[in-house]
């Protein structure tokens, strides 16, 4: 977009023409500047060049390897190809509902221990007027982004005592903003193979990105809030309201599972069932028929008293997190829950499993970490306490192989935490809550935000998802 040169107003010079002043008119901002000229900017200052998608995003293709995720491929995709075609309101943070697409378990070849000596936070940054030990004097660094520098109108510039920044700490940058839903992101998937990024939102529409371009390929309108979009191997699942919406990417296949009763809050497959976590509390799962290419109904795990806004599994255990504070853990042979655990003391946003652990995280302010017992009860070995509610977990590995947990708040913003440590390695800002993560080949990681816009980011090495070990 052409951008017209302002006009040069403020101190005269000898050509009787006025100087302009290089701050934007706090009046301008809320439309009620009378002056002309004004001796401020009528104009946003120019924006952060990592605004701009750059040809480094371009030599990005998106498109993921299908054999690193070889080991994560689910049995669906051996199903027969046919023919075919076809994609919440979280209105507070008390109701809002992570969509946790994660089709394995957390793996991690380091195994943590959860004492009090090897759980520690990282340093604080420095404050103004400490001394950095050789005598100078640092300015201030606020643990918050200003709010007026996300929309391009922070006048305070350098003295801004809040961070200028989408990034703190160091090796990610963001590479591109993917614009188009109008409303919370709920999914973001990068089915294997694919050279297209699929992303879901409560607006009713999944978008189709082109991997190499960056350029949005297609719409497609399921005609209400969508709850939750996940993937496995070529079929993508959609839940909305009283159904889930499947269909293969490369046989076009178009499936509607009818069952649920109210919203689909979360989905996750394993093997050849795919459970579907509904608004009246009840996980409804289906099984893979791969004669006809089709899901059959199998049977429905009932127990919450809530909805059911997070779901995932792991070592034989599928993992059910509800608004009614607790997490339900059901045996994966057998279909019957086995524990009820009730440590947290709000909605279970997020459930996410590392070798033998589970993480959880929830509007309580919290993240569990909890380790079975000899008697094979899960216990809690760990909490860390956060000042604002979680929303979401995702896990991998950074470049050197040591996992990382990206842990996102209400506060509009995602913490990278190494494990098991809880050291914070760098925090990513966003212009609402972030609802959805997802990582890429090549070192990308993607957010969707409450807004319905998802940020593309780079990290300096390339990182793996713990997924796909």
């Amino acid at each position: 977009m052409d951008i017209k040169p302002s006009r040069l107003v403020g101190d005269k010079n000898e050509r009787g023409r006025r100087r302009v002043n290089n701050m934007v008119c706090s009046y301008w901002l809320r439309g009620r500047c009378n002056r002309n000229p004004c001796r401020f900017l009528h104009q946003e200052l120019p924006q952060n060049t990592h605004y701009q998608i750059s040809n480094q995003f371009h030599k990005n293709c998106w498109q993921r390897n299908p054999d690193s995720d070889s080991k994560r491929a689910s049995s669906l995709t051996s199903l027969d190809r046919s023919s075919g075609s076809t994609t919440p309101k979280r209105s507070s943070a008390s109701n809002q509902s992570h969509r946790n697409n994660r089709e394995g378990t957390l793996y991690s070849d380091q195994k943590g221990e959860w004492d009090s000596t090897n759980l520690r936070c990282s340093s604080s940054p420095t404050r103004a007027g400490s001394s950095s030990g050789n005598g100078i004097t640092q300015k201030v660094i606020g643990e918050r982004v200003c709010k007026y520098w996300l929309h391009g109108n922070c006048v305070e510039a350098d003295k801004c005592q809040y961070l200028h920044s989408w990034f703190k700490g160091h090796g990610v940058f963001k590479l591109a903003e993917l614009n188009g839903h109008i409303k919370a992101i709920s999914g973001i998937v990068l089915p294997s193979g694919s050279e297209k990024l699929y992303t879901a939102s409560r607006d009713g529409y999944i978008r189709v990105w082109d991997c190499h371009t960056g350029q949005c390929d297609g719409v497609v309108n399921l005609g209400g809030e969508i709850g939750s979009l996940i993937s496995a191997g070529p079929w993508l699942f959609a839940g909305i309201k009283d159904v889930v919406k499947a269909w293969n990417i490369e046989s076009c296949t178009d499936l509607s599972l009818d069952g649920p009763v109210g919203q689909i809050y979360a989905m996750v497959v394993n093997n050849d069932m795919l459970f579907a976590g509904a608004q009246n509390g009840t996980i409804y799962a289906w099984k893979a028929n791969k004669g006809n290419n089709a899901f059959e109904p199998a049977t429905t795990l009932e127990g919450h008293n809530g909805a059911v806004v997070s779901l995932t599994v792991g070592d034989g255990r599928l993992y059910s997190g509800s608004m009614d504070n607790t997490i339900r853990v059901w045996d994966l042979d057998t279909l019957q829950c086995i524990h009820t655990l009730k440590e947290h003391a709000s909605v279970v946003m997020s459930l996410v499993c590392w070798g033998p652990y589970l993480i959880s995280c929830s509007l309580d302010q919290t993240i569990k970490v909890w380790f079975a017992t000899e008697a094979g009860n899960l216990e809690v070995t760990y909490t860390r306490n956060e000042e604002h509610g979680v929303l979401s977990l995702f896990g991998m590995n950074n470049s050197e192989g040591k996992p990382i947990l990206l842990c996102s708040c209400n506060d509009n913003s995602v913490r990278l935490y190494e494990l098991p440590s809880f050291t914070e390695k760098g925090r990513i800002f966003a212009k609402e809550e972030v609802r959805e993560i997802q990582i890429g080949p090549g070192g990308l990681v993607f957010t969707g935000d409450g807004t319905g816009q998802v940020d593309v980011w780079k990290w300096q090495a390339e990182p793996t998802s713990l997924t796909s070990e």
